[in-house]
């Protein structure tokens, strides 16, 4: 038998969802070749994200995709955990002061469609069963005997990674909740919030909308537990719900429904190394205030231009170190709040029930608490570790900056970006300043240079050197010529 020719690339993904895709158009878009491993051989219509937070619809933004996402779903300013304990996200210092309800798939769609449009490969029923690695580079197999090829690979293939089997990563943790039910079913009455939740002494139920006639209703009966696969009745499903919703608002039609368990677990090493591991495969959790997805599309956006920069010889390894550094911790913040609010909603013990009541009754008047609260769920409160000595912004996700051009554009020319998120766009560094820096100029193919729209504002004297992810990698204030190529040659490589 003829062996089959092997195929190579930069980097190798495994895993089509929405992590994946995401890190494989920035990948694309920055020039590097990638192809997409998916086990499944056509598109899953099973959905369990529903819920698409600020910071991501900031880093969709980034992508140019926000608005079309927006246009397919429900944006709801409020967030109920359990009982009537609840956070407001309507005060959120973003351009999306909410959640946005739209399922999974309309997510995946859109990345699908900008990474093949910027020349990704996705490669649908291809199973890797094997997975080598040097020195040099990463060998994926597939069941169907074909061989890739790449520098570096990424696990983004869920909570039953085989490339973290492969690698040998325990992924440590525990069942936080079982029997958890799911279901698409249709309602004769549709319920007055877009999100219905629910949660007391039975167990819980949460309803969401695909927004074209079906709802997805996840689930769970504390008194009736049933292993992962039973198939729950119509009947049990509209039990349930009025038991904890108060109503089933007639729920009927189910076209598909199953029962899984919820777990708790993070892996300790999210690179081995020329593989990586995002989203579920590094990280799983309750569905808890909707981080799961949300927690994944902010580990691709963190490290596809670190990969990028390796690649095109502008960083050294120890950029793509600090993946493990900056990501690792924001996963075991997800898993512990997302934990405390799945005990909570299923509190058995009196002093957990009455710790429930009083949250429930005082969380109106803890404004500091639930500010923080929506700050931390909605993903705009995460930042990463700065040097003792860097300018107060490092480390921080850097706010829509109104911005203008730099100099007059000249005739026919693109019009200036007038926001940072816009300026993401080109994938590249933004460096914002009031005066012109001539120290700049030769790393001028690697970044986009802008001033603050206001002059006189915060940013006035300062000059920020922002990552593509929109997080601030340097600041200064009248930086000297020198301290400027410093940074910029640490941030941007040699020119």
């Amino acid at each position: 038998m003829t062996a089959k020719p092997t195929t190579a690339t930069d980097v190798l993904i495994v895993g089509a969802g929405p992590t994946g895709l995401l890190l494989a158009g920035d990948l694309a878009a920055a020039g590097v070749g990638v192809t997409i491993l998916e086990k499944r051989g056509a598109e899953s219509n099973l959905t369990r994200a529903f819920a698409v937070h600020a910071r991501s619809l900031e880093l969709l933004d980034a992508r140019g995709l926000a608005d079309d996402l927006i246009a397919t779903g429900r944006p709801v300013t409020g967030l109920r955990m359990f009982d009537r304990f609840g956070i407001d996200l309507s005060s959120l210092p973003t351009r999306f002061p909410f959640v946005l309800i739209t399922p999974q798939y309309h997510v995946e769609r859109l990345l699908q469609e900008r990474a093949e449009q910027a020349g990704a490969t996705i490669l649908r029923g291809a199973e890797v069963t094997a997975l080598r690695q040097d020195a040099e580079g990463v060998t994926l197999e597939t069941r169907d005997g074909n061989t890739f090829t790449a520098r570096y690979a990424v696990g983004t293939d869920g909570v039953r990674s085989t490339v973290r089997d492969l690698l040998g990563i325990p992924f440590p943790g525990e069942s936080v909740v079982d029997s958890v039910m799911l279901a698409d079913v249709r309602l004769e009455r549709e319920p007055a919030d877009t999100i219905t939740v629910g949660a007391n002494e039975t167990g819980f139920s949460f309803l969401a909308p695909f927004g074209d006639g079906w709802y997805r209703l996840i689930a769970w009966d504390r008194k009736e537990q049933q292993p992962d696969g039973t198939t729950p009745s119509p009947e049990r499903l509209a039990t349930i719900a009025r038991t904890t919703l108060g109503e089933d608002y007639g729920l009927h039609d189910v076209r598909w429904s199953s029962t899984f368990h919820s777990d708790e677990r993070q892996a300790p090493n999210y690179r081995s190394g020329r593989v990586f591991l995002a989203g579920d495969a590094a990280h799983c959790h309750s569905p808890a205030g909707g981080q799961g997805m949300n927690t994944g599309l902010q580990d691709a956006a963190n490290l596809s231009w670190k990969l990028a920069a390796a690649l095109q010889g502008r960083a050294t390894d120890a950029l793509l170190d600090t993946y493990q550094s900056e990501r690792h911790p924001v996963g075991r913040t997800v898993l512990r709040t997302s934990g405390a609010l799945i005990r909570l909603a299923l509190a058995e013990s009196a002093p957990t029930r009455a710790l429930r009541g009083a949250l429930t009754t005082l969380g109106g008047h803890l404004d500091l608490v639930t500010e923080r609260g929506a700050r931390m769920v909605s993903g705009i409160d995460i930042s990463y570790p700065a040097p003792k000595d860097a300018h107060p912004q490092v480390g921080k996700r850097v706010p829509d900056l109104r911005l203008t051009a730099l100099r007059k554009p000249v005739e026919g020319a693109p019009a200036a970006p007038e926001r940072l998120y816009e300026a993401l766009r080109e994938g590249k560094f933004v460096l914002v300043s009031n005066d012109e820096l001539a120290a700049a100029e030769p790393w001028a193919d690697r970044m986009v240079t802008a001033a603050p729209a206001d002059p006189h504002g915060k940013l006035r004297d300062t000059v920020l050197l922002i990552r593509p992810d929109g997080y601030a990698a340097w600041g200064a204030v009248d930086p000297g010529q020198g301290e400027l190529r410093t940074a910029l040659t640490a941030w941007l490589g040699t020119p």
